[in-house]
């Protein structure tokens, strides 16, 4: 069957489906064809097939539309950028919503600094923890390099070694966590400052969803392990 058949076959129908279509029911249908003529049937108007159509009451009031048929690549061409403007909207509406919410969570900058002031209280408590321990477990070095002392130039005796190695991981561990809470730290502040100036502008009356988003925030780095 060659193409011009099976491009035949297919308009026809779709214009069968159509004229048996509910809502159009019988009509006068009326279209201007491509040449300028302007046509009119008791039914779908094949010259018209890629115009649209309009379904007239016996006293010429418009009753209906006839949309223009479209190919299979055509259709398929439609429903893709259907497909995209639908994703658009949802994108809006998630744009709007979230701006919404962040003027709802932060009605005024002095809300947003004490949250921004919080969040980071809490990766600075961390890091002076994991400060003290370090501290402490110099402090608990001290009496065991003094032990060493008697060893120079001989090997450890095997707790002794155990105990030095288990200090300098646990240096090293806290060291570790404070390198964590500073990758934080620089999230945190990333964070409310990109907040802050779309913030500014929402209170200075923007419209919500207006703005391009806020973009990809810096996620928290994964943990960093220590070194064995």
């Amino acid at each position: 069957m060659s193409k011009l058949t099976i491009t035949a076959a297919l308009l026809t129908a779709a214009l069968s489906a159509q004229a048996q279509d509910p809502a159009m029911g019988k009509g006068i249908y009326t279209c201007t064809a491509t040449d300028g003529r302007r046509l009119t049937s008791d039914r779908p108007i094949p010259e018209c097939t890629s115009r649209e159509q309009r379904v007239l009451n016996a006293d010429g009031s418009q009753r209906a539309t006839l949309p223009p048929f479209l190919s299979p690549e055509e259709r398929a061409t439609k429903d893709a950028t259907d497909r995209r403007a639908a994703a658009d909207r949802l994108a809006q509406l998630d744009a709007i919503r979230r701006d919404r919410t962040l003027m709802q969570r932060y009605p005024t900058e002095a809300a947003h600094q004490r949250a921004r002031n919080a969040a980071l209280d809490d990766a600075n408590k961390a890091m002076r923890i994991s400060e003290r321990r370090i501290k402490d477990l110099g402090q608990e070095r001290k009496p065991l390099v003094d032990e060493a002392e008697f060893y120079k130039g001989r090997p450890l005796p095997g707790k002794l070694k155990q105990s030095l190695d288990a200090n300098d991981a646990g240096v090293e561990a806290q060291e570790v966590l404070i390198e964590n809470q500073k990758a934080e730290i620089v999230r945190i502040t990333t964070r409310f400052d990109a907040e802050l100036s779309r913030l500014r502008k929402l209170w200075a009356g923007a419209t919500p969803g207006s703005m391009p988003p806020l973009g990809e925030l810096p996620k928290s780095a994964p943990p960093t392990t220590p070194k064995h």
